[in-house]
């Protein structure tokens, strides 16, 4: 669970917070009007973080390699599993 505080109240504290997140492993949520706006969290975190958007990516690019090669695939299996159509960019033929 994060610690939440009021933008207002951050810019007065924002070494202690930063201390609370360093030290303490904590994860601070700065919020206006309510609402979360930020978070403070850690560097190793924030590693964690990027790794698993990268980890992410890469599986997107692989299902779309997957799409291309299906759609790359001869007319005997569109045939097969009874794929009528397929999309052409304007002006090829």
């Amino acid at each position: 669970m994060a610690y939440e505080i009021p933008v207002t109240q951050a810019r007065a504290e924002l070494a202690d917070l930063i201390n609370r997140v360093v030290y303490g492993a904590e994860r601070v949520v700065v919020t206006r009007h309510g609402k979360p706006l930020v978070a403070l969290v850690s560097a190793a975190d924030l590693e964690r973080l990027e790794a698993l958007d990268a980890e992410q990516d890469e599986q997107v690019v692989s299902s779309v390699s997957g799409v291309r090669e299906a759609a790359a695939s001869p007319p005997r299996e569109r045939q097969r599993f009874g794929i009528a159509a397929e999309h052409r960019r304007p002006g090829t033929r």
